[in-house]
């Protein structure tokens, strides 16, 4: 038996028992995967899958077992190889990184730049959640949620963020010289920046604790679109703040802290793998006070509890200036509110 053979059979499972299809992924002919998968059998002594005429119908009952087996054993193998390529301090791979838009498009282009210039070799492959699926299989996902951590991953919280609120700067909301309401704001059309139901579910029950109801007329992924309707007076926006950019000439930003919940951007790392260098290093670059031995000893079998702290996102800045200077105040600008994360 050798990890090819078992490779060879993954793949068959992963392309819905299409060999052509697996012979494709795996680089390899048909002919030569079909020997291979018939080679293993017959080490075995039964049949992994259950075969009407040429074609692989399903799995037998112990291919099943077999399969779980496999799939561990190259998990480890896999990890080997990590843990080779780290020693080696081998610079080059490929970064599998699943995020939002919103952290894509305003928060990461940075931090991309920091790991290129450090990790030149390194390819990033990006994809994207949505309605808070996560498809397919990634080395990183940073993601946001209300506050909780993502159920049953390995989850470092990289900072908190809070949303704003746009309108017209003739608006009256624009124009009342105090402090918001949710009362106020529920009195207008409002436009979301999410598709996620997750997130418009926790904005309306904030809403509904105060006594009121609020009408998501519109929601669109991308800020500028907002912005769009925003200027065309179709309602107020509700963005995240790293999406507002500055004020302008006909755009007012209305501060809304503490009228809807804070979120939590979250770095969640592979339970079963070891965690490439420049995977730990990206997201440093994202969130400086967190250490990278943290990262790498997070994801490793064992004690995964790893204190950390959670930093407002307009902190970031002066964060990364005290990192940059080698200070030992960084934790002067976070505040002192530890989550303990890990599964």
């Amino acid at each position: 038996m050798t990890l090819a053979q078992l490779r060879y059979l993954i793949a068959i499972i992963d392309s819905g028992l299409n060999i052509t299809l697996a012979a494709d992924r795996v680089h390899a002919t048909q002919p030569g995967l079909s020997k291979q998968l018939k080679l293993l059998e017959e080490e075995l002594g039964f049949q992994i899958f259950v075969r009407k005429g040429k074609s692989l119908e399903r799995l037998s009952p112990a291919g099943v077992e077999v399969v779980d087996h496999a799939r561990l054993i190259l998990d480890q193998a896999g990890a080997i190889r990590a843990l080779a390529a780290n020693h080696r301090q081998e610079a080059r791979g490929e970064l599998r990184l699943l995020t939002s838009q919103t952290q894509a498009q305003f928060v990461l282009p940075s931090a991309l730049t920091e790991l290129r210039e450090r990790f030149p070799d390194v390819r990033v492959r990006l994809s994207f959640t949505e309605g808070g699926r996560e498809p397919g299989d990634h080395d990183l996902a940073i993601v946001s949620t209300g506050g909780e951590p993502p159920a049953d991953r390995n989850a470092v919280p990289l900072y908190r963020w809070n949303r704003v609120a746009l309108a017209p700067t003739d608006h009256p909301l624009a124009m009342l010289g105090r402090p918001l309401t949710l009362a106020d704001l529920a009195a207008y059309p409002l436009i979301g920046y999410d598709t996620s139901p997750a997130s418009e579910a926790l904005m309306s029950r904030a809403f509904a604790r105060a006594g009121h109801a609020a009408e998501f007329a519109y929601v669109a992924e991308d800020s500028e679109v907002i912005k769009t309707y925003v200027r065309s007076g179709l309602g107020v926006g509700v963005i995240p703040e790293m999406a507002a950019g500055g004020p302008t000439a006909d755009l007012t930003i209305l501060d809304i802290d503490g009228l809807l919940p804070t979120s939590t951007t979250w770095a969640v790392l592979p339970g079963d793998r070891v965690l490439r260098d420049y995977v730990a290093e990206l997201v440093v670059a994202v969130a400086p006070h967190i250490r990278a031995r943290d990262l790498h000893r997070l994801a490793q079998p064992g004690d995964r509890s790893v204190a950390t702290l959670a930093p407002h996102w307009r902190n970031l800045p002066k964060i990364r200036a005290a990192a940059a200077r080698a200070a030992t105040d960084v934790e002067a600008f976070v505040e002192p509110r530890r989550l303990a994360v890990g599964c």
